[in-house]
C-alpha cells in the first residue's frame, strides 16, 4: 500500500522512473495473487490497532507519511498509508498526529461495531513505538512541545479520558504499521506482511475445510 500511495503523488507529472515503479508494483501483484487474508472464527474479538509515522520522508515538502492498521480477531480489516497534511517539527509530533488519526478511525469503527451488536466494552488499544508521543497523550498540561500542534489532534487526549482509546508502547520490531510508512528490505517486508495476517493460501483447500 505504501508503494501505491507514494506513486499516486506523482500522477500529474509522471516520468520514466514512475512508469518503472508502476511496473514493479504490477509484477508484485501478479506474483502474490494467491495471497490473502484468512478470517477465522474466534470467541474473543479483540479490537486493536497499530500506528506509525515516518518523519519528513518527503523531500519535496518535508511532510511525513503516516500509516495505521486496525484488526478485529484474526486479521486486519482497516488500514491506510497517507501523507500527513501538516509539517511536523519533531518525530514525536508526527507520531502524535498519526495516533490521533488512527484513534479517529478506531472510534468510528467502534460505533459501527456497536450497531452490529459487537459493542466494545474495553478501550481500543493502539500501539505506538514512540514513547515521547505516548507521553504527550498522557500529559494533559499544555507546554512548549504541544502548544503549536493543531487543536484537532488533541481530541486524542479526550478519547483516552473517555476510555475509548488507550495508547500503549510496542517495540519497533513489533510495529505492524511500519510497512505502510516506508520502503523496507524484503525480509522485513515479508515478516510484517505475515504479522498482518496475509499469507499464501489455496482457495480449493479453504473451500474444502
Amino acid at each position: 500500500m505504501y508503494a501505491t500511495s507514494l506513486q499516486s503523488r506523482f500522477m500529474q507529472s509522471l516520468s520514466q522512473v514512475h512508469y518503472g515503479a508502476a511496473k514493479r508494483i504490477l509484477r508484485y501483484l501478479k506474483g502474490t495473487k494467491d495471497y490473502g487474508l484468512l478470517a477465522q472464527a474466534r470467541n474473543m474479538l479483540e479490537f486493536i490497532g497499530y500506528t506509525d509515522s515516518d518523519w519528513a520522508r518527503s523531500l519535496d515538502d518535508m511532510k511525513s507519511t503516516r500509516g495505521y492498521t486496525l484488526s478485529l480477531g484474526s486479521g486486519i480489516f482497516s488500514c491506510a498509508s497517507k501523507k500527513q497534511e501538516n509539517v511536523a517539527q519533531s518525530s514525536a509530533e508526527t507520531e502524535y498526529m498519526a495516533a490521533a488519526k488512527t484513534a479517529s478511525q478506531a472510534i468510528w469503527l467502534r460505533r459501527i461495531l456497536a450497531d452490529m451488536s459487537e459493542e466494545q466494552t474495553k478501550p481500543t488499544t493502539i500501539y505506538c513505538d514512540k514513547k515521547s508521543a505516548i507521553a504527550m497523550v498522557k500529559n494533559l498540561v499544555q507546554h512548549s512541545r504541544t502548544k503549536h500542534i493543531a487543536i484537532k489532534y488533541h481530541f486524542l487526549r479526550e478519547a483516552k479520558a473517555n476510555k475509548e482509546i488507550q495508547v500503549n508502547y510496542c517495540p519497533i520490531d513489533e510495529q505492524h504499521a511500519d510497512i505502510f510508512t516506508k520502503a523496507l528490505p524484503r525480509l522485513k517486508f515479508e515478516e510484517l506482511r505475515t504479522m498482518l495476517g496475509i499469507s499464501k493460501m489455496s482457495i480449493k483447500e479453504e473451500c474444502s475445510n
